[in-house]
């Protein structure tokens, strides 16, 4: 919520009051102006509190006009103008920045006026800019969302204040309509209740599209909810930026983030800008945006097997990585599999591996591919040509060469068997470098197969 909206609020509370004070008549004069007229201002009939009312409020400086509408408040606690007296306190007390006795004169007036909608939009104003700038937390949430509920009922019971033209009501509605539904929907967000902060913010950001305070929240509500509404996040990300000051640190860090959200949805940043271009006009998302931005599907494990042996010579598929041996023997069809289990089995092949454990003299139970050493989960089961030398046994954890020959595998879970093992090395040594081993996709496996 912009700091102008509430600044011309409670310029609209002093104007109002002044006319109060205008529209008064002395008592001397014929007491009520305006009878027959329709809905008047309430008047005062004793000529004593007339003067000490509008003496009050004729004040042109702001501490002596402080003062005098608290004497008169002392003096007639039950003045008909005690509601127009406590609006004219709260708004003089802002001009003269005492924040404490603007909260005061705010809780008056409610006290007063339980559907005032000026302190309530006050009260609601100032308690998300005391939680946005991390004092008293989570009082000042509490109260928040006291507040912002409170003017929300006021605002459906609808009660025009006396004496104010509709034209003017319609106008302090969609002026505290703003405050209050962006003091809620901050509120819901700050609580992780996301759809209540989208509902909310959505309000306030279609009557006010321009206030990046509200605008950046919404976008997070969007993104935040579970599941996520992430179209409409990127378009008011993408707003949001436009919003923010040019070349400034929030406008730079806006950007970004949204590019990598936006970039984690379609599969690359290609359109970005072009959403970025439309955010700067349009207010709300277009109808094409889900056309325009479509969400980009992952390959199926299936799918980036047979992309790995597509059009791959037998000694191509040879030079592939464990690991990606292993995803099409997992998870490719009948035919990929073949093509990566016929050049490989029978086959003596010389690798690099980490021990998970030794079950025996004769066999070791090895971790072969990145993933599966990073799990500590074995993949390979080496069937050694004779016991192993203690000395040279490898402990679990230890990374070493090895020969072996496939001669089988299971697809689920994962296990190629190798015979005729060999350690290539002595335990403890440095491995002969090799090219690293790519990550292989998670595989979710239906069906085993054995061949």
């Amino acid at each position: 919520m912009k700091t102008i909206v509430l600044a011309i609020l409670l310029a609209c509370t002093l104007s109002a009051a002044a006319q109060d004070a205008a529209q008064q008549t002395p008592p001397s004069a014929g007491g009520a102006a305006g009878a027959g007229q329709g809905e008047q201002a309430p008047t005062i009939k004793d000529p004593a509190e007339y003067n000490a009312y509008v003496g009050a409020v004729q004040q042109q400086d702001a501490n002596a006009k402080a003062s005098a509408l608290e004497a008169f408040l002392t003096q007639y606690p039950n003045s008909v103008m005690k509601v127009s007296a406590l609006e004219q306190l709260m708004g003089t007390y802002q001009q003269t920045g005492n924040q404490t006795k603007v909260v005061d004169a705010a809780k008056r007036l409610l006290t007063a006026d339980p559907n005032n909608l000026r302190a309530s939009a006050l009260l609601t104003f100032l308690a998300r800019q005391n939680v946005m700038q991390q004092q008293n937390v989570q009082q000042n949430l509490a109260d928040l969302q006291t507040y912002c509920t409170k003017g929300l009922d006021a605002l459906k019971a609808n009660q025009k204040p006396a004496g104010m033209s509709d034209a003017d009501f319609d106008k302090l509605k969609k002026q505290v309509g703003i405050i209050f539904n962006s003091g809620c929907g901050f509120s819901a967000l700050q609580n992780k209740d996301f759809q209540h902060a989208q509902e909310y913010l959505r309000n306030a950001v279609d009557a006010e599209p321009n206030d990046l305070q509200n605008v950046y929240p919404l976008a997070t509500a969007y993104l935040s909810s579970n599941p996520p509404d992430t179209l409409s996040g990127l378009f008011y990300l993408a707003r949001a930026a436009s919003l923010a000051p040019a070349g400034s640190p929030a406008q730079t860090q806006i950007q970004s983030y949204g590019q990598k959200v936006y970039k984690n949805y379609h599969g690359s940043d290609e359109g970005w800008t072009d959403l970025l271009t439309v955010a700067k006009t349009a207010t709300a998302p277009p109808p094409d945006l889900s056309t325009k931005v479509t969400k980009y599907v992952p390959p199926t494990p299936a799918q980036q097997a047979h992309d790995l042996v597509k059009d791959k010579t037998p000694d191509q598929i040879k030079q592939l990585s464990f690991g990606e041996w292993e995803l099409v023997l997992s998870a490719g069809t009948p035919e990929d599999q073949d093509k990566v289990w016929s050049v490989i089995k029978n086959i003596p092949l010389q690798m690099e591996g980490n021990v998970i454990e030794a079950t025996s003299p004769t066999e070791l139970h090895i971790a072969g591919s990145e993933d599966d050493i990073e799990q500590k989960r074995a993949d390979i089961t080496l069937t050694m040509t004779g016991p192993i030398p203690a000395a040279r046994v490898p402990k679990p954890g230890d990374a070493f060469d090895f020969e072996g020959t496939p001669s089988s595998f299971t697809a689920t879970p994962f296990m190629m068997s190798m015979e005729n093992g060999k350690l290539l090395k002595k335990a403890g040594e440095a491995p002969t470098k090799k090219p690293p081993v790519r990550h292989r996709p998670p595989v979710h496996h239906t069906q085993p197969s054995h061949q």
